[in-house]
């Protein structure tokens, strides 16, 4: 049975993007910047897609206050979200949208859904995530057996902020999938999947390297620069979402 080789939680995207995960063998990128809004996420990835590779918008959603965000990867959206709403609202709204549901890192810092997170929506998320560069060994094992316990599908993402990291970890899914449409059928179903990645000391020095990354993402002076504003992209008090997220925003 063929298969597609899919990374589904990319941070970057442009031309040598493009030509780094083709040369590595993919075949589709979920493209989810930080703070950036679903149709510009989806105009760029609409830019670049062709027909060897197939790049797929969604949106990485910050929910919870910054101290305690908890992140959800949401595929398929009609209608964009703002970051820092409740996980209630979040989830929510994500139901009514009928949205593809992804758990990132879990367990992870103070970044991710945790056990008691995952059990309580477990009915509305579609994979979990038990690989990506960004984790420590521990971290992995943890996620691993977070899959186990509450019998969720698996995934794995080079979560790339850098684009060396670009095909380091992808998610082998049996089938083809040649469009937005077959990749969200693709994870409602459960397909069968692997989660692959490359070894050696190259790839364990990009993990490294990815795992730096995260100084600038978790400082408090990142945040106020881009959110405490009001006036960013994802900011619920943002004009875009004409005051549909104020019951449920949290600054």
């Amino acid at each position: 049975m063929s298969e597609t080789r899919v990374d589904p939680h990319v941070k970057i995207l442009d031309e040598q993007v493009i030509e780094r995960a083709k040369s590595r063998g993919l075949d589709v990128l979920v493209y989810a910047p930080h703070f950036t809004r679903l149709p510009a996420a989806r105009r760029r990835a609409e830019r670049l897609s062709d027909e060897d590779l197939l790049v797929v918008p969604a949106r990485e959603i910050f929910t919870g206050p910054w101290q305690h965000r908890k992140h959800v990867l949401a595929l398929g959206l009609d209608e964009p979200v703002p970051d820092f709403i409740t996980l209630e609202g979040a989830m929510r709204e994500l139901d009514r949208q009928d949205a593809v549901v992804l758990a990132p890192h879990p367990e992870f810092l103070t970044v991710s859904l945790d056990r008691g997170d995952l059990r309580a929506y477990e009915s509305q998320i579609d994979a979990l995530e038990v690989y990506n560069p960004k984790h420590l060994e521990r971290h992995n094992e943890r996620a691993v057996e977070l899959a186990k316990t509450l019998d969720m599908p698996e995934f794995g993402s080079s979560y790339a902020h850098r684009k060396q990291t670009i095909g380091e970890v992808w998610t082998a899914i049996s089938g083809d999938i040649d469009s937005e449409t077959a990749l969200l059928e693709a994870f409602r179903e459960g397909r069968d999947r692997r989660v692959e990645r490359r070894n050696g000391s190259r790839h364990d020095w990009r993990c490294r390297a990815e795992f730096a990354h995260l100084a600038w993402e978790n400082t408090w002076k990142k945040f106020d620069r881009l959110l405490l504003s009001g006036t960013e992209p994802t900011h619920p008090d943002h004009v875009a979402y004409d005051g549909r997220f104020d019951d449920v925003a949290v600054y």
